[in-house]
Formats: C-alpha cells, sequence, structure tokens
C-alpha cells in the first residue's frame, strides 16, 4: 500500500496563492514518489479537514504565514494526533515573531540589526533614518517599506499595522541578500539574491526571471562555514525541527545579520530551499522525500 499523504494549502493568510504554488509542486512530487496524493485546500476553517487529515499517514503542511506557520495548526494537529511535516507549534511560533527570534539569535552571538516593536501607530521610538518598517508577523515582505526620509515614516508605519497588530523598526543595513537552508539539522550551500528591484521584494521573489540567485555563494570558505555554523545553531536555538531557511544581510565590511527563519519556507519553481539542496545533488523529488521522511 502506498504512503497516504495530504498536502495541506491555501489558507486565510496573504500568502495563500503562493502556498497553492507550492502545494502543486509538492503534490507533483509525491505522485512521482509514488504516495496515494490528496491536494486539501482551505480557506478559513480547516477543522472541517479533519476526517480526510486523519485517514492520512503523514500531513505536508504546504501552508505559508499566519495560521498555517505560526503554531496554531501544528497544535491542532498535535491534539489530534494527526502527524506533518516541518516545525512543532512552540517554534513555529517563535520564528512568526520577529523580534522574538532575533532576540535568540542575539544572545547565541550572531549579530542582527538593532530593532525595536511597536504597538500602535503613535508610539514612540529612538531607531534613525534610514530604517525598515515591517508587520512583526508576517513573511514574503508584506507590509514592508525601507523609509529614508521623514515623509514617508507615516504612510510606511500605518502600512504595516494593516498586515499586523505589532510593527518592527529595523535598522536599514546596506547589504548583500543571502539565504541559508537547514534540512535534518544540516545547513545547505549558501544562496545569494540579487534583484532586480533595489529590495527583494514579494514581485522579485515570485516572478521566474525577476531575481538571479548565485548557488553556491562567492563568499571566503571561511565566511561560509561561519554563516553556516550560526545557522545550524540558530535553528536548533529556536527548536525548530525537519527543515527551515535562515534569511541575512550580508555588509560590505563582512559582517551579516540575521533577519528571520522560515519555518515553511516556499517550494515552488523560484524557490530558494530547492535550489540551495539541488546545488549538492538533491532532486526536488528528493528534497520532498527527506522532508516526509525526517517528520515521521
Amino acid at each position: 500500500m502506498p504512503m497516504k499523504v495530504v498536502v495541506l494549502m491555501g489558507g486565510p493568510s496573504e500568502e495563500c496563492e503562493v502556498s497553492k504554488a507550492t502545494g502543486a509542486a509538492v503534490s507533483a512530487a509525491c505522485r512521482s514518489l509514488g504516495y496515494d496524493v490528496l491536494k486539501l485546500s482551505f480557506q478559513d476553517n480547516y477543522e472541517a479537514l479533519l476526517s480526510k487529515l486523519k485517514n492520512a499517514d503523514i500531513v505536508f503542511n504546504a501552508l505559508h504565514g499566519g495560521m498555517g506557520e505560526n503554531g496554531e495548526i501544528q497544535a491542532w494537529m498535535e491534539g489530534n494526533l494527526i502527524v506533518y511535516t516541518g516545525s512543532g507549534p512552540e517554534a513555529s511560533e517563535l520564528c512568526m515573531d520577529k523580534s522574538r527570534s532575533k532576540a535568540v539569535a542575539r544572545n547565541l552571538g550572531v549579530k542582527t540589526a538593532d530593532w525595536e516593536l511597536l504597538h500602535h501607530v503613535y508610539e514612540t521610538y529612538s531607531i534613525g533614518l534610514p530604517f525598515v518598517v515591517k508587520p512583526n508577523t508576517q513573511g514574503s515582505t508584506v507590509g514592508l517599506t525601507v523609509v529614508h526620509n521623514k515623509n514617508e515614516i507615516k504612510p510606511a508605519i500605518k502600512d504595516a499595522f494593516v498586515h499586523g497588530k505589532s510593527v518592527m523598526i529595523e535598522k536599514y543595513i546596506n547589504g548583500r541578500e543571502l539565504t541559508v537552508t537547514v534540512l535534518g539539522g544540516k545547513a545547505y550551500p549558501i544562496v545569494e539574491i540579487q534583484p532586480s528591484h533595489n529590495l527583494y521584494d514579494y514581485e522579485c521573489k515570485y516572478t521566474p526571471g525577476m531575481s538571479k540567485y548565485i548557488c553556491p555563494a562567492d563568499l571566503s570558505p571561511k565566511l561560509t562555514n561561519k554563516i553556516k555554523r550560526d545557522t545550524e545553531n540558530i535553528f536548533k536555538g529556536l527548536g525548530c525541527e525537519v527543515y527551515g531557511r535562515a534569511d541575512y544581510l550580508l555588509a560590505d565590511d563582512g559582517q551579516y545579520f540575521f533577519l528571520e527563519m522560515n519555518t515553511l519556507p516556499g517550494m515552488t519553481d523560484t524557490s530558494l530551499v530547492p535550489k540551495a539542496v539541488a546545488a549538492e545533488g538533491l532532486s526536488f523529488e528528493k528534497l520532498v522525500k527527506k522532508i516526509i521522511e525526517l517528520s515521521q
């Protein structure tokens, strides 16, 4: 009997369409691996899917953002004895909170840009321009603005609050975009992202041809190893399991700054995790198989 895999996608978050793309790619890989696959997409009420999810040998969580990535669905599935892929509820909730996860990284000795958290629009802060304004618990650069002058501050903060209850003001670092995949506790080759816009925004992330990817990134062996070891330590320190992806900025002086850990990174044609593992000869199908095996 082939393994029964339910691929869970969609959801109410602003990353719904990306989740569906991840779900489609993962479903195709699961079919080619010989699994019995059921694609399940929902909008709000995931509890209505209980019987179908319980009937699966494993649920591949292809959700991004919101309740699918912040620990809510993970806790609910654990409460219903459903086996699923990826990190557990505590690590998921922690990583979705950029401020808390940055604090963990800093406590582990990894640099991260100075930041402050706002809980309402007119709260004061002391970070000087330029800075980045972003919702504290969103992904895919949703609601993110790089602010260079005073006229941009209020609109940026108001826009960020549309997408979340708390907003981060983070010191702007002008640097190269790096991302590091962790699979089974091991860091894979670093990917450098060269977006066609000044910022690696939503369009550059999900539109083929809008960004250039260099893997392995052109870094010294010493720097490469240091970033990879730090990423493995952060992954472990945050309590993450199975797989994840850490994002960094590398400044001109060689210092690198941790941004965030993604517990459910994208798995589409333009996604970074498949690019990283491919550099070590791991196909997309083998990546999906390994995620499923590590999650059981």
